[in-house]
């Protein structure tokens, strides 16, 4: 069965508009206890989705960590990586790169989040068609 995918689009420009989204997202998903991988194609970007999960919200904590290696313990309930997957299966892919990852089929839920910078809406666009050619139907939320 393929995954649900699912796009929320913020009408703040920015980065950090984009990951402070991703941020909740995580902790929802922490707090109703899924397991969860956030990817990154650009590693640089994880250093700051890792300082950004420590300081989003007043008197929050997401428990993560990074796996380095495929098939690695994770003992937290969200790993962060630029590809490799951790050993334990996830529910919920949030997807900070720019494409399809091809693991997406291992997960039961794939977000996608856009702010407003035009760069980041086209490549959200090419994405929404990915899913579209692999016959998934995303949802869209304006937030």
């Amino acid at each position: 069965m393929p995954p649900r995918v699912d796009f929320y689009v913020s009408a703040e420009s920015g980065e950090s508009a984009r990951l402070r989204l991703a941020c909740r997202i995580a902790e929802k998903a922490y707090v109703a206890n899924q397991r969860v991988v956030v990817f990154s194609d650009d590693a640089a970007l994880l250093p700051k989705f890792d300082e950004m999960l420590w300081t989003f919200g007043d008197g929050t904590f997401v428990p993560h960590e990074v796996v380095s290696r495929d098939g690695a313990d994770c003992e937290s309930p969200v790993a962060l990586t630029a590809g490799p997957l951790p050993a334990a299966p996830c529910e919920v892919l949030i997807n900070l790169g720019n494409t399809v990852p091809a693991f997406l089929d291992k997960f039961a839920r794939v977000a996608e989040f856009l702010d407003a910078r035009p760069e980041v809406r086209a490549a959200g666009r090419e994405r929404f068609k990915s899913y579209r050619a692999k016959s998934i139907e995303p949802q869209t939320h304006n937030v």
